[in-house]
C-alpha cells in the first residue's frame, strides 16, 4: 500500500467520523426536540429521512466504488457511534459508572 493509498483510507475513515457524528448527533438531538414536541413523530420522521439520506449519499460519495473505502468509512462511522453515545449519556449515569469502575477497583485488590 502507497503512502497516497494510506492517506485516501485515513481521509475516508474521518468522513465516516464525521458522517457518525452527524448522524447520532442528529438523533440525540431529534429525541430531545421531539420529546417536548407537539408533533414529535414528525420531528423523527423527518430526522431519519433527512440523517439517512445525508449519511447514504455521503457513503455513496466517499467508497467511490472501493471497498476499501466503504470499509474505512464505516469504522470511523462505527467510532462516532461510540464517541456519540459516550458524550451525550445522562449525567447521573456517567458518575454511576464511574463509582461501579471504582468499587471494581477497589475490590480486586
Amino acid at each position: 500500500m502507497t503512502m497516497n493509498e494510506f492517506l485516501i483510507l485515513l481521509l475516508s475513515g474521518v468522513a465516516g467520523g464525521l458522517l457518525g457524528a452527524l448522524f447520532f448527533g442528529g438523533l440525540w438531538w431529534t429525541v430531545n426536540k421531539g420529546l417536548s414536541s407537539q408533533r414529535p413523530a414528525l420531528w423523527f420522521l423527518g430526522s431519519l429521512l433527512v440523517r439517512l439520506g445525508i449519511t447514504l449519499g455521503g457513503f455513496y460519495f466517499v467508497s467511490g466504488g472501493h471497498w476499501e473505502r466503504m470499509l474505512a468509512c464505516l469504522l470511523g462511522f462505527l467510532l462516532a457511534r461510540h464517541v456519540v453515545f459516550r458524550i451525550t449519556r445522562p449525567l447521573v449515569e456517567r458518575h454511576q459508572s464511574r463509582t461501579q469502575e471504582a468499587s471494581h477497583a477497589t475490590q480486586s485488590r
